[in-house]
């Protein structure tokens, strides 16, 4: 069993987004922790040109610390505007990130499933604020179409996964509560309208969870689309993130269910934040390493 620290590490312990300096500092920690693999995320356009700028002392910081690049998150909601010149930046940019992702040593990127534009009358996307267990209420605003939107968000996910497939890496969306694709059956939709097998799935089991899958269903019908699994528990109502046996998600069916897809892929330690952090996460790595051993994983 392959374990990844998720980016959740850096993000709980130094805010959203941490800077270079502490980004630096949070895979030094990982490595010092014991993991092999780390997640790193560019959240944003000014922490993502961050990133792309500080490409060579995070490369030198990643063989420094022993960790290797399991993931790269290019977080930028922008890329589905209906500004047509905001959505063309926001894709020039993603492109400058997937290059990045590559020269850093990841054979993978992902972005998040996206709040669609709607007005938020409560609550906050999750690309401007990590914050679990929110209750959204929306407004549709004028002008707003759901098939012309669909068909531009589907557009905008080729155009990603030709940039992806062009730098070697593959390309997976993560499914989040309340967005554009937060379920099994929008992910389905999405890729039969892609068409492409280099397009594959995070699979959130937190907010998946959230969304009152079956979760051992859900991998039946994403089946080899999952390339890539986030680990936190709840209690099915709000999108927490917790330790695996802290909510009522049945792990055990869920891991033989991806055994049984032949899925041999990353599993990443996505808790949010807590107390005892370092601990918190080892304690994670420990609960999946046992399962990892009882299940043959």
């Amino acid at each position: 069993m392959k374990i990844v620290c998720c980016w959740m590490y850096a993000i709980d312990k130094y805010g959203f987004p941490p800077s270079i300096e502490h980004m630096l500092q949070a895979i030094q920690e990982v490595g010092e922790l014991g993991f092999d693999y780390i997640e790193l995320e560019g959240v944003g356009f000014d922490n993502l040109q961050a990133v792309i700028d500080h490409r060579t002392q995070i490369k030198l910081a990643l063989q420094t610390a022993k960790v290797e690049l399991a993931n790269f998150a290019i977080v930028l909601p922008e890329m589905i505007s209906s500004d047509p010149q905001v959505a063309k930046h926001a894709m020039e940019l993603f492109e400058q990130g997937a290059k990045t992702a590559a020269y850093l040593g990841t054979p993978r990127i992902w972005i998040d499933s996206y709040f669609p534009p709607l007005d938020l009358k409560s609550g906050t996307a999750m690309t401007e604020e990590i914050s679990f267990g929110q209750v959204y209420r929306i407004h549709i605003p004028e002008g707003f179409r759901w098939p012309e939107f669909w068909e531009r968000y589907v557009a905008t996910i080729k155009k990603a996964n030709q940039i992806a497939k062009a730098n070697h890496l593959e390309f997976l969306i993560e499914p989040r509560v309340g967005e554009v694709t937060s379920n099994t059956d929008a992910l389905l939709r999405l890729m039969d309208a892609v068409g492409d097998d280099n397009l594959g799935v995070i699979f959130d089991t937190a907010h998946l969870h959230a969304q009152k899958e079956h979760l051992p269903l859900s991998v039946e019908k994403l089946g080899k689309r999952i390339r890539y699994v986030h680990v936190a528990d709840n209690d099915g109502r709000t999108n927490n993130h917790l330790l695996p046996g802290e909510g009522n998600i049945d792990w055990e069916e869920v891991f033989l269910a991806l055994k049984r897809q032949g899925f041999d892929g990353f599993y990443a330690t996505d808790i949010e934040k807590m107390p005892q952090l370092e601990q918190k996460f080892l304690e994670c790595k420990r609960i999946l390493e046992r399962y990892g051993s009882s299940l043959n994983l």
